[in-house]
C-alpha cells in the first residue's frame, strides 16, 4: 500500500519544460477515462487550459500561470528592459482574465511580477531567469505548504473516521499532496484507515472525475455519492468530519469554494459535523472583507444541459443559472486550516495572525 501511493504522488498535473519553452499539464477534462498530458507552447492555449480547467484547482492554476508568465516573457524579442516589461505586462493581463475568482492566479502573477521588478537593470537574460527561478520557487513552496496544511488537518482527524469532501482539492489541483486530501494521503501513510465519501460536484462532476479516481489510485477507501446523498450519509452516522478546499477566503473567514460547498456546510452544522476548511495562505485575501465581496464566476449553459450526456437533458433555450462557486459562511466552519497552523472564529482576528507564524 506504501509503495502504491507513494508512486502515485508522483503525478504532477502541471510541469515546466523549459527546454522545449513548453507548458506540460494532465488534461484533467478527460479524467478518469483518459491521461493525457498536453504540450502548450502559445499563450492563447495556455489560457484557454485555466479557462476550459484542464488545468484546475487554485494552486495549480497559480502554477501554471507562473509557468505562463515566465514562457510568454522568455519568447519576447524585447531589447530594453522597457520595452520587456510592456511585453510582460500584456502577458500577465492576458492571463489574469482566464479565472476571475481564484486568488492564486492574481497571486501569483503579482509575485512574477514583483520578482520580475526586482529583476530591473539587469540584463534581460537575467530578468527572464529571474521569472522562471520565481515560477519554480512557487511550485516547490505549495509542495510544501501542502504537506503542511496536511499535518495541521491531520491533528483534527481521529483514526477509523468517515470523511466528506466536496470538488477536487487533492494531487493534481496542487503541486503535491493537495490541500483538503493531503491529510488522507497523509494518514494512509500512517495507517489511519479513513473511509472518504466523495461528493460527485456537479455540474461539472470534479468529485466524481477527479477526487474518487486519484483517491482510489492511491488506494484509500472512497466511496462515490450524488451531491444530494450527503444528508442521508451524515444522518446515518457515517460522516465524522467534512473536508474542502477554497479557491478565495474573505477577512471575516467566508470562503468561495466549488458549487454546493455551501449546503454541505449547512448540513453539516445540523448534524453536528466539523466543517474544515483547507487553505493555504496564498488563498487568504485579507483585502477582501466578507464573501460578499467575492465575484462569483458564471459558467457556460451546456455544462448543465449537456456536456456530460449524448442527448441534451433539458428543453431547448430553457434558462439556465451556472454559478462555479458559492460562498459559505463563517458562521458554518469550524477552523480554517493553514499551512501555519489552525484558524478559528473569530477569523478576523486569527487569519491575520496565520501571517505572522512560521
Amino acid at each position: 500500500m506504501e509503495n502504491h501511493l507513494t508512486e502515485f504522488k508522483m503525478i504532477q498535473s502541471v510541469v515546466l519544460d523549459d527546454a522545449n519553452d513548453t507548458l506540460i499539464i494532465l488534461d484533467q477534462t478527460l479524467l478518469p477515462n483518459e491521461k493525457v498530458y498536453l504540450h502548450l507552447k502559445e499563450m492563447k492555449d495556455i489560457w484557454d487550459a485555466i479557462y476550459k480547467l484542464k488545468v484546475r484547482g487554485a494552486p495549480a492554476i497559480g502554477i501554471a500561470a507562473a509557468y505562463g508568465l515566465y514562457l510568454g516573457t522568455k519568447a519576447s524579442q524585447a531589447d530594453t528592459y522597457a520595452e520587456l516589461q510592456k511585453d510582460f505586462a500584456e502577458v500577465k493581463t492576458y492571463l489574469a482574465s482566464s479565472r476571475p475568482t481564484a486568488v492564486n492566479l492574481f497571486w501569483a502573477l503579482n509575485r512574477m511580477e514583483d520578482r520580475f521588478v526586482q529583476a530591473a537593470g539587469k540584463p534581460l537574460a537575467e530578468v527572464k531567469d529571474a521569472l522562471r527561478q520565481e515560477s519554480e520557487r512557487i511550485r516547490e513552496e505549495d509542495e510544501q505548504v501542502c504537506e503542511s496544511i496536511g499535518k495541521h488537518a491531520l491533528s483534527l482527524l481521529k483514526e477509523n473516521s468517515g470523511i466528506l469532501t466536496h470538488c477536487n482539492a487533492g494531487t493534481i489541483a496542487t503541486a503535491k499532496y493537495g490541500t483538503a486530501l493531503a491529510p488522507i494521503y497523509l494518514g494512509q501513510e500512517q495507517g489511519y484507515n479513513f473511509k472518504v465519501y466523495a461528493d460527485e460536484t456537479r455540474p461539472l462532476l470534479q468529485g466524481a472525475r477527479l477526487t474518487a479516481w486519484e483517491l482510489k489510485e492511491a488506494g484509500v477507501d472512497v466511496t462515490l455519492i450524488c451531491d444530494n446523498m450527503s444528508s442521508i450519509v451524515m444522518k446515518e452516522g457515517k460522516i465524522q468530519a467534512v473536508l474542502v478546499g477554497c479557491d478565495r477566503v474573505a477577512a471575516n473567514g467566508d470562503t468561495a469554494n466549488k458549487i454546493g460547498t455551501s449546503g454541505v456546510a449547512i448540513l453539516a452544522k445540523h448534524y453536528g459535523i466539523p466543517f474544515y476548511v483547507c487553505s493555504p495562505l496564498s488563498t487568504i485575501d485579507l483585502e477582501c472583507k466578507t464573501g460578499d465581496d467575492i465575484h462569483i464566476e458564471l459558467r457556460p449553459d451546456e455544462e448543465v444541459t449537456s456536456q456530460w450526456y449524448e442527448k441534451r437533458m433539458a428543453p431547448e433555450d430553457v434558462q439556465v443559472y451556472n454559478p462555479a462557486f458559492d460562498v459559505t459562511d463563517h458562521s458554518l466552519i469550524t477552523a480554517i486550516v493553514t499551512q501555519n497552523g489552525i484558524a478559528y472564529a473569530p477569523f478576523e482576528e486569527s487569519l491575520p495572525k496565520m501571517f505572522a507564524q512560521k
